[in-house]
């Protein structure tokens, strides 16, 4: 048994009840996906799209494509279940210098991600006061506060910050169920035609293009709100009976993720107006506000901060295990896979991923800068 196999197998055995159970598993599947998107990018998709038709016909293609490719990576990580499985996988299928140059991309990508999605939870936070002058500054320190407050969570070790996880995923898709729920519920009609108003002066025409161009246009932001799935292969072997776990939390999860964006774009539309939605960039305060009025809103707003915060526990969780294997296979110094005794914590590998998320939040600070920052690595790696 090669060396790096057997650190493996001590690691496992030294961790003991500290492996994930399915639903624990697909809490961490729905976390990684739904982040920020499914709250923001459907006005995207809807400023693309000609007609509701190519709008849904997008999210459909888009939940049947992520599906596909979750149970591809659910295979690929059933076969061959380790701890940092994004890199392990790389490293035995092509080279470990391939492994290690794309890995750190992505690991610097995600960091961004982390504070952008932390930046957009202050955002949700600053509506509850209205009249306070909120600056780039005051939003960064409560993004950072959250990514602490996280990072500390994690150091207890993976079921403590597995319970995070599903307290924080029950809040988030409490979240989703509220803004379905809003479809029962009465709201008022009657200003209809004067926002349709506002938005017909505000929205730019939607270009000219054939009904497959408008597919191709509003699946991007589609797919974008569908990604994050590849991450789950890095907990491998930490999730108890990879072989059986694994393809079933993966399938679960996208499931449930397809099931809840397909309603959730429904009520946007029906509720707020496909026309309507187009320019509305805080679509699901747009719907709560509406439905249950400023004070609903701003609760909403306040539960969904934290719901938002699942995926910076996600990411949390995901990427040290990436620099675990990095280490484990010496492309990286020995320490990064040096663990806590008692509980497995990563924690040189924990610490310096949160301390990256710190650094690119407040070098950048807004959620332009950092969306960009982000983007820009995701194209060396992934060509889109």
């Amino acid at each position: 048994v090669p060396s790096h196999d057997s650190e493996m197998y001590i690691f496992i055995l030294m961790k003991g009840n500290q492996q994930l159970n399915v639903f624990s598993f697909t809490m961490i599947v729905v976390g990684l996906v739904i982040g920020m998107g499914i709250f923001r990018s459907a006005a995207t998709s809807a400023q693309h799209a000609i007609a509701p038709s190519v709008y849904f016909a997008a999210w459909l293609m888009g939940g049947f494509v992520a599906l596909c490719g979750a149970l591809t990576y659910a295979e690929i990580g059933s076969r061959f279940p380790a701890t940092g499985g994004y890199y392990k996988i790389f490293s035995y299928a092509y080279h470990p210098s391939i492994a290690f140059a794309i890995n750190c991309i992505i690991l610097i990508s995600n960091a961004a991600s982390l504070s952008v999605v932390a930046i957009i939870g202050s955002g949700y936070i600053a509506k509850l006061f209205p009249g306070t002058p909120w600056t780039d500054v005051d939003k960064a320190l409560l993004s950072a506060g959250a990514i602490i407050l996280f990072y500390l969570i994690n150091l207890r070790g993976l079921k403590m910050s597995s319970r995070a996880q599903n307290i924080l995923m029950i809040i988030k898709i409490g979240m989703i169920l509220v803004l379905i729920a809003a479809l029962l519920f009465p709201y008022d009609t009657s200003s209809a035609a004067a926002i349709a108003e506002s938005a017909t002066a505000t929205i730019p025409p939607t270009p000219e293009m054939s009904w497959i161009q408008s597919l191709g246009y509003s699946l991007i932001a589609v797919s974008f709100t569908y990604g994050g799935y590849q991450q789950t292969i890095n907990f491998g072997s930490e999730v108890k009976n990879p072989a059986r776990n694994i393809p079933r939390g993966i399938f679960f999860g996208i499931a449930i993720i397809i099931v809840l964006y397909l309603l959730v774009n429904f009520s946007y539309y029906q509720i707020v107006g496909f026309d309507q939605m187009k320019g509305e960039r805080e679509i699901a305060y747009a719907v709560i506000n509406k439905v249950f009025g400023p004070k609903g809103a701003a609760v909403f707003s306040f539960f969904l901060f934290f719901g938002v915060l699942a995926y910076v526990n996600a990411l949390l969780m995901s990427n040290p295990r990436v620099m675990f294997a990095m280490s484990d296979e010496g492309s990286i110094p020995k320490i990064f896979s040096k663990q806590n005794e008692k509980n497995g914590v990563l924690v040189v590998s924990l610490t310096v991923f949160a301390a990256t998320c710190l650094i690119i939040l407040f070098f950048a600070q807004t959620f332009d800068a950092i969306l960009n920052f982000t983007i820009f690595r995701m194209i060396i790696v992934t060509g889109k």
